[in-house]
């Protein structure tokens, strides 16, 4: 793996060069340690873009893995801020189009780029979550992925990711720490969703916290019963 100190090093050349090392350097780690599986490419076929992706999440090399996936749709990917503040996760955003959010907070000028984003025709992928799972299992959705969807109209398709946890296993006490494994990934792609409308006399804080569930119970259909955590279907 990519000394700490060598990543600050990379991070001060200029940002085309940044990019083009990151991804030299990440899809070798990808090539040498990910046996992927891609099932539902074909769902995508004849679905009208921009499309919002929602996905659960569970290592840091999901984005790099579903770059790798999606790459014909050039994704651009909702992140955590603080991940720049790791010199090795920032690396790997470079070679990726990223939107920061704050997490846990409404954040408006996040959100507003990602609608922007989406009105100008790009595809985003999201994690609904909000952060990885420490569990390997879900954990609740969070609104604002229904708030994005109402703004931006555009459609939505859900994406199933397990494996990741094994290939780049968290390590709470630093990011910098983790390190690539070899895995067996997988990724399913669900079908285009038809999202449901607002009930006559149904509050706005009822409609989204039933849309949410709504997205994150399809993602939870894309995986085994073992990574669906609360969203295990009834």
């Amino acid at each position: 793996m990519i000394s700490p100190w060598m990543a600050r090093l990379i991070g001060c050349l200029p940002q085309g060069l940044v990019r083009y090392i990151s991804k030299k350097v990440l899809i070798g780690y990808l090539n040498k340690y990910a046996s992927i599986e891609v099932k539902g490419i074909e769902h995508l076929d004849g679905v009208e873009r921009p499309i919002i992706f929602v996905c659960n999440h569970l290592s840091n090399s999901d984005a790099l893995v579903l770059g790798h996936v999606f790459k014909k749709e050039d994704l651009t990917f909702v992140s955590g801020r603080k991940l720049n503040d790791n010199c090795l996760t920032k690396l790997g955003m470079s070679m990726t189009k990223t939107i920061g959010i704050m997490p846990n907070s409404a954040d408006k000028g996040a959100i507003s780029n990602i609608v922007r984003t989406l009105k100008s025709g790009e595809s985003i992928l999201i994690f609904p979550e909000g952060t990885r799972s420490r569990t390997s299992t879900m954990n609740k959705g969070k609104r604002g992925v229904v708030l994005i969807q109402k703004l931006s109209r555009a459609r939505v398709i859900p994406v199933g990711i397990y494996g990741t946890e094994k290939l780049l296993p968290i390590n709470d006490k630093d990011m910098a720490l983790e390190s690539f494994h070899f895995a067996k990934v997988k990724v399913n792609i669900g079908r285009e969703l038809q999202v449901p409308k607002r009930n006559k006399g149904e509050e706005k804080h009822e409609y989204d916290d039933r849309i949410i569930d709504f997205y994150m119970y399809e993602i939870a259909k894309l995986l085994p019963e073992k990574y669906r955590g609360v969203y295990k279907l009834q």
